[in-house]
């Protein structure tokens, strides 16, 4: 095959997959407690409704997770459905144009599937013969790859579960409870806090049924953006492309 080294069509990729779960940890730093609290939850503070609904969330089966950075550099969103066997599937898009679908059926497979506009991204440096014989061989087909290749494990990162949401903390201090509304539908609490440097990042929990975190939004600041979370319990198809759909890589 005639297409340039996996490690550097991946390159890019695997930059704003860092970016995203960094968005993640910058959205749960740490809150300020609420002194008298109020509302759902009955007595719980700001700080222990949002433990309670990231280990709710940790513990869930299966979820669906809508990430949208609106970095001006780069902006990165993902929409990825995953559960807790291994299995995931959805797209990755880098800027505005190159989309990456990504299946992983299993937790030893991923098969990844490259727009042009990515393909085109990641051979612009070839000559034209090059660029021309690599988008021929995979334009609208999979490459098949193993989770564990260094070339795929960050690719693969917000498939898993304690990746996700490992870097949310749990006893910080500190949350300013906000007014109830609605996310997706579900009636919700909004639990907020401000930096003071003109960054503020605000959790949605669920108030009925399972308290799970349903949005998290970050504004101002260098990465703004939105994380969703639905789905949940639903159930995740991630079967394998057609033999004849895949490329060869070995």
């Amino acid at each position: 095959m005639h297409a340039s080294p996996r490690s550097r069509r991946r390159t890019a990729l695997v930059a704003v997959l860092g970016a995203a779960l960094a968005l993640g940890t910058t959205a749960c730093g740490p809150f300020s407690d609420d002194a008298k609290p109020t509302g759902p939850f009955g007595e719980l503070s700001g700080s222990q409704i949002v433990d309670k609904a990231f280990a709710a969330t940790k513990g869930a089966k299966s979820l669906t997770v809508d990430i949208d950075e609106r970095k001006a550099a780069e902006p990165f969103k993902a929409y990825l459905s995953l559960d807790t066997r291994g299995q995931c599937t959805g797209t990755l898009t880098t800027g505005t144009t190159s989309t990456v679908e990504l299946i992983k059926p299993d937790r030893r497979n991923v098969y990844l599937r490259f727009d042009e506009a990515s393909l085109r991204e990641q051979v612009k440096d070839e000559s034209a013969e090059v660029q021309e014989a690599t988008l021929k061989e995979l334009r609208g087909r999979w490459m098949k790859g193993s989770v564990s290749d260094p070339d795929n494990k960050d690719m693969v990162a917000l498939c898993d579960p304690k990746q996700l949401l490992g870097g949310f903390e749990q006893g910080a201090s500190g949350i300013v409870k906000g007014a109830e509304t609605t996310v997706g539908g579900q009636k919700a609490l909004a639990l907020t806090e401000p930096d003071g440097k003109g960054e503020s990042s605000t959790v949605y929990v669920a108030t009925q049924g399972t308290p799970y975190v349903l949005k998290i939004v970050t504004k101002g600041g260098e990465e703004p953006g939105t994380i969703t979370f639905s789905h949940y319990g639903k159930p995740v198809e991630a079967k394998a492309p057609a033999a004849k759909d895949v490329v060869k890589t070995d």
